[in-house]
């Protein structure tokens, strides 16, 4: 069964079986639990109106009666004093009762024999035509002694019923089986797509369409499917945007620091211009530094575990050093600072806090023009959680890159200059430093208005 197909339809076609043969065995246990008794009492009141009949009517033709009776449906065995026996109706298929039996009858005992015949796992009694499977009576008529057996003619009674049942049983189970192979395939069907299109993925192909209209869980199944399909689709273009922008962000610098470099060697520059190509190749080696840095953080937060060196430290003292640190270039850019920071311990590592600051800090003195103001606060709730909050009156986030910004390699606004669009990792590495803290991080922003990143971390 190396299929799903074919282990539907087995085990569905297992199923049937067992539960049929279930449902036979209970139906033959309430058969001898209930219904052999109630019909052991109902043959014997007709046995005993029969024989009470033939015991009244002295001018009665014994054997007439009996065979009227028998073509009404029953089988029947008399044996009188002297030992001889008659059959009317369908035969006996097996002639098997006791003589102590027939003897106790003749004596004037009732004979229960439908009542007390063994019990059969798979054939219930009722079906059994055998002479022991009867109800016995006795009477007497012209001064003679009779012991009278009968039973139900299952075949006359049934016959037609039994042959419809059978059929019905048959057919019944055949046609499930055929729908189930039908609609197993009908069920399968869209598995075998997802599979198709999961080969076609690890191909490299993400134009995959599937359907989606289904509302069971193959079709939720199938609209995860395709979300995760333009969601890899997405990380596969920004990979590859990344791998462009790291071998330009790269050779730039490195083709500046070349260039410059050889330049050095001459002797025909003045002092003025070997400092400034000095602070070009400087410039440029921090930059290249900045992004190993950031590539090297990004890989040790994803493979390392239990990387945290949990501390208990002033977030707001923190947050007023990184400020100081970057004092040059926000005095730069004329940026008012507005700061509410009052004393907050906050339990967590405090390199790595650091930098989520610093990321997001550096970003909105970034992309703020000159004049503009940057709000920051922390202050902890009734839970004992942690909010800083950093707003910017910055260029802002569009709407179409909000939801991105958190991606890695991620860049928005594409038109930007090089040296302030980044390596669009610094808003990835936030992110994976809160969720390591157990932490979130919301965004709100508008284009020409600015943007606020809030940072919750509980405690």
């Amino acid at each position: 069964m190396k299929t799903l197909y074919v282990r539907f339809v087995v085990t569905a076609t297992i199923i049937i079986v067992v539960s049929s043969l279930l449902a036979f065995f209970i139906a033959n246990a309430y058969y001898q639990i209930y219904l052999k008794p109630f019909n052991d009492q109902k043959i014997t009141k007709i046995a005993s109106e029969a024989a009470g009949f033939a015991a009244s009517a002295p001018n009665l033709n014994m054997g007439d009666y009996l065979h009227t009776i028998a073509k009404m449906g029953y089988q029947i065995y008399l044996n009188d004093e002297e030992g001889r026996e008659t059959y009317f109706g369908r035969s006996f298929k097996k002639k098997n009762v006791d003589r102590d039996a027939v003897s106790s009858v003749l004596e004037g005992q009732v004979y229960h024999g439908i009542a007390n015949f063994p019990k059969k796992l798979f054939i219930t009694g009722f079906f059994d035509n055998e002479l022991r499977n009867t109800v016995g009576v006795p009477f007497q008529s012209g001064g003679k002694r009779y012991a009278l057996f009968i039973r139900p003619d299952i075949e006359l009674q049934l016959g037609e019923m039994r042959v419809f049942f059978a059929q019905l049983l048959v057919f019944s189970i055949g046609l499930t089986i055929l729908f189930i192979f039908i609609s197993t395939r009908y069920v399968v069907k869209p598995i075998r797509n997802l599979t198709k299109a999961t080969k076609k993925i690890a191909e490299g192909q993400y134009n995959i369409q599937l359907d989606v209209e289904r509302e069971d869980e193959i079709g939720l199944l199938a609209q995860s499917f395709t979300r995760m399909t333009a969601s890899l689709k997405r990380l596969e273009e920004m990979r590859q945007e990344f791998v462009s922008n790291v071998s330009h962000e790269i050779q730039s610098p490195l083709t500046s620091i070349q260039g410059f470099s050889q330049a050095l060697r001459t002797e025909q520059i003045t002092e003025e211009q070997r400092q400034q190509y000095l602070s070009i190749i400087e410039e440029e080696s921090r930059r290249l530094s900045l992004m190993s840095k950031q590539l090297l953080m990004l890989a040790s937060l994803d493979k390392e575990h239990d990387i945290l060196e949990v501390t208990t430290f002033d977030a707001a003292e923190q947050l007023k050093q990184i400020f100081l640190t970057t004092a040059w270039y926000w005095r730069e850019k004329e940026l008012a600072i507005d700061m509410d920071l009052p004393s907050i311990s906050i339990n967590g590592d405090k390199r790595f806090l650091h930098q989520v600051w610093m990321n997001l800090i550096y970003n909105s003195i970034k992309f703020t023009d000159s004049g503009g103001t940057i709000f920051v606060s922390a202050q902890k709730d009734n839970s004992g959680a942690v909010h800083v909050v950093i707003e910017d009156t910055g260029k802002g986030i569009s709407k179409e890159d909000l939801p991105y910004i958190f991606d890695r390699y991620y860049k928005g606004d594409k038109a930007r200059k090089r040296e302030e669009s980044g390596s669009g990792l610094g808003l990835s590495i936030v992110k994976k430093i809160v969720e390591l803290h157990k932490g979130r991080i919301t965004v709100q922003s508008e284009v020409g208005v600015g943007t606020r990143f809030e940072i919750i971390l509980p405690q």
